[in-house]
């Protein structure tokens, strides 16, 4: 299995291509979970059903770290993890170029519809409505966009992308939310670039980064 970040007896961390979906869709293709699978039952010689967990998912045009729990216990741990906050994420996204401040917080509700996979801002007293909240920084400024760094305080479903296309500033190849054309592979410029949490078992804190792909940013 390529790219993987980090891998002991509970955890298997890796770095996941555009092209991939971390978890299998209506288009058939091989998910991450199954190739994650695949691997460990080749590398540890495994015979019959393999477990493997998704901790954390990134849509499937986005690239970066994903975490997957090789024990059902170290999955409960690290789901609590997740619903307690406590396994920080950042982000880079490339966002078309605006007037914007250099820093900010963006908090907004947002509301899944599940027939269009897609994600609306809402008011707060709408059904089902969710509190997503983010940071974000302005790190690089190009010709015709600007790189954040964007620390994801909530996971909401396609959060990064909707609250920054609220802003009036879409996010590099996601024309789901407004961007103005895709990219040749029909990725986006959204990548997860760094995650930290204390371990589920051995309790040491782990750091992990990976850099985005060559085509991330564009040559200009």
């Amino acid at each position: 299995m390529e790219n993987i970040i980090f891998e002991d007896n509970h955890l298997l961390i890796v770095d996941k291509k555009p092209s991939i979906p971390v978890q299998s869709d209506i288009s058939g293709d091989k998910c991450l979970l199954e190739i994650g699978k695949d691997y460990l039952k080749k590398r540890y010689d495994k015979k019959g059903n393999v477990f493997l967990g998704l901790v954390n998912r990134i849509d499937r045009p986005t690239s970066g770290l994903v975490i997957m729990a090789k024990t059902s216990k170290c999955l409960t741990r690290m789901n609590e993890k997740i619903r307690l906050r406590k396994i920080k994420k950042k982000y880079w996204a490339l966002i078309e170029k605006k007037n914007i401040k250099h820093e900010g917080i963006l908090k907004n509700y947002l509301k899944k519809n599940s027939k269009k996979n897609k994600s609306f801002v809402v008011d707060k007293i709408s059904k089902n409505a969710k509190e997503a909240i983010l940071e974000y920084k302005i790190v690089k400024t190009l010709k015709n966009y600007l790189l954040l760094d964007v620390l994801l305080v909530t996971g909401r479903h396609h959060q990064i992308r909707v609250q920054l296309s609220r802003l009036g500033t879409p996010i590099r190849g996601d024309i789901k939310y407004g961007a103005k054309r895709p990219l040749r592979d029909k990725s986006i410029s959204l990548h997860s670039k760094e995650i930290e949490f204390e371990h589920p078992v051995n309790k040491g804190i782990l750091v992990l980064k990976c850099d985005p792909p060559d085509e991330f940013i564009p040559k200009i």
